[in-house]
């Protein structure tokens, strides 16, 4: 048998309506399973695979809360993608964060990052990417058009 490896993301309760959220914000994503221990009551688990990637949420009950310590990190292809993603993941009682970061209602973290942004900060010119990833450090949701004026210098 070949292991399955998912990352599993504790929540106290409502984890099959992030599930539902999740997959339907990114392709190549679907929920594959949930377990119901008791008929009628939320599930125990859910598993499901976000753009490629199989995760799975546990309702475990409010022992332990979400941290910044893991996230889930999107690299998205425009400034269109990332705004899209961007407001459906801070509605409903989620938080924006510094540089890219947010927080969505459930509590967990994400960073969403054009592929723009990820080009200037890896940029050979240094001086250029500093000056975008300075921009970048004022920011929360992340702006390609200013970041590129910064790392052009303008």
């Amino acid at each position: 048998m070949k292991p399955d490896v998912r990352t599993c993301l504790w929540f106290e309760k409502d984890g099959e309506a992030a599930a539902r959220l999740y997959t339907s914000l990114l392709p190549e994503s679907r929920i594959e399973s949930s377990f119901h221990p008791e008929p009628g009551k939320p599930p125990l688990v859910v598993d499901f695979v976000l753009a490629g990637v199989p995760y799975q949420i546990l309702n475990g009950g409010p022992m332990f809360t979400q941290s910044e310590a893991a996230s889930i990190s999107v690299t998205v292809a425009d400034q269109a993608e990332a705004d899209r993603l961007w407001n459906a993941l801070t509605a409903d009682g989620g938080r924006e964060g510094q540089c890219g970061w947010l927080k969505d209602r459930w509590g967990v973290s994400w960073q969403i990052v054009p592929q723009a942004v990820l080009d200037m900060l890896k940029n050979d010119d240094r001086l250029a990417a500093g000056r975008a990833m300075a921009a970048m450090m004022t920011m929360h949701r992340l702006d390609i058009d200013t970041m590129r004026k910064a790392f052009d210098g303008e």
